[in-house]
């Protein structure tokens, strides 16, 4: 699972590293304070495994208008 971080699929997902991170570590804490997993939850998945699962199955983006955050602009071909 975490070899999805490797990919950088993830990474235009969300529109950079940074905001992976930001939404990673937003929703990390989420889950930690008893937030439920929007994604099923396998025998011995990690809290950031579920996280991932739910960025790669757009269960969560970061939510561009209250955050203040610029949306990733589409790459030019």
């Amino acid at each position: 699972m975490i070899e999805a971080l490797k990919s950088d699929e993830i990474v235009r997902k969300v529109g950079g590293r940074f905001k992976l991170t930001a939404l990673i570590q937003r929703r990390m804490l989420e889950i930690m304070e008893g937030a439920r997993p929007l994604v099923e939850r396998r025998e011995h998945m990690t809290d950031l495994e579920v996280v991932i699962e739910e960025i790669l199955q757009d269960k969560i983006a970061i939510d561009f208008e209250s955050s203040g955050i610029e949306p990733a602009e589409p790459p030019t071909e």
